[in-house]
């Protein structure tokens, strides 16, 4: 039991205290050094750089930098670069166009080093001066196009920025990626508000237009269709008594049917009429004189 007890005791020790000891002295001498994915190491000693580590992975520095490993944590210096893309988007840059109009360009843009050691010592501050040549490089590309191409073809400027900026950007370390330009404006505010009143008053034309044009096909679809009604209902005058006449003329053939028809038509024309109706047994005058001399209005 004591002996399993100072062994759990030895690799205790040795596991989470020697190592970690161990492994930071070999650092310190440098006898090996991990590089992350996308990162870079630059080893100076004197004001001389003595090596570059940009593969990922465990590396053995003596075999890399020989004696000079052993102390150049002592007596050097190591930068550690970030080697992953980068963006950035620079907001309305002036331009004028071939009309005079002033313009505003939002140009958004890659880059990531290419050189870690141009981009170390060849300027002291790579990314400003990289915005600042992307800037120029607009400016001097885009400026003087025609209006209607600024607006339009912007693929095409993209290319133009993206070849005056990257011969520059390669001298400092800096590799320029993809450019896009992504929004082109207006930036007088008085040219802004005559173009929206020249919108407004063009859409005002195009829907009074539009609703001219609607009443228009109205009036004409109505007037047809009452023409077309017009028409037929002359048609339905002009052979009606023809019609008529011909369907009398069939009825007359048969005389009981002719008396029963009249009739039937004479007690429609009665009761369509609204008058009162009384009726008398047969044979009965005296009653009907007085019925009548009673519904006589008497004289003033």
């Amino acid at each position: 039991m004591i002996d399993f007890l100072v062994a759990a005791l030895v690799v205790f020790v040795g596991g989470f205290v020697a190592e970690p000891v161990l492994l930071g002295v070999c650092r310190l001498f440098g006898l090996y050094a991990i590089v992350e994915e996308r990162t870079c190491r630059v080893y100076m000693l004197f004001g001389k750089v003595v090596g570059v580590l940009d593969e990922p992975g465990l590396h053995f520095l003596p075999a890399v930098l020989g004696v000079r490993a052993l102390f150049i944590n002592f007596l050097g210096s190591c930068y550690v670069l970030d080697l992953r893309l980068d963006q950035e988007y620079l907001r309305s840059q002036p331009v004028n166009s071939e009309e005079g109009a002033p313009m505003g360009i939002g140009i958004w843009y890659e880059m990531w080093i290419s050189d870690p050691v141009a981009f170390l010592f060849k300027n002291t501050d790579p990314r400003g001066s990289l915005r600042a040549n992307v800037s120029n490089a607009t400016v001097r590309c885009l400026s003087n196009m025609p209006l209607a191409e600024m607006l339009e073809t912007r693929h095409n400027m993209s290319q133009a920025v993206r070849a005056e900026g990257s011969a520059k950007s390669s001298q400092w370390g800096y590799q320029l990626g993809s450019v896009y330009i992504r929004k082109v404006h207006f930036r007088d505010a008085g040219m802004i508000r005559q173009i929206e009143e020249k919108v407004v008053n063009r859409l005002r034309q195009v829907t009074s237009a539009i609703k001219q044009a609607g009443a228009n096909q109205v009036s004409v679809i109505t007037s047809s269709a009452e023409r077309e009604a017009a028409v037929e209902f002359a048609k339905a005058a002009a052979i009606r008594p023809a019609t008529l006449g011909q369907a009398l003329q069939e009825i007359t053939r048969e005389p009981a049917v002719a008396d029963a028809l009249f009739e039937v038509l004479e007690a429609q024309r009665i009761l369509a009429g609204g008058a009162r109706i009384t009726l008398l047994p047969a044979g009965d005058g005296v009653l009907a004189s007085l019925l009548a001399a009673r519904n006589q209005t008497p004289a003033a």
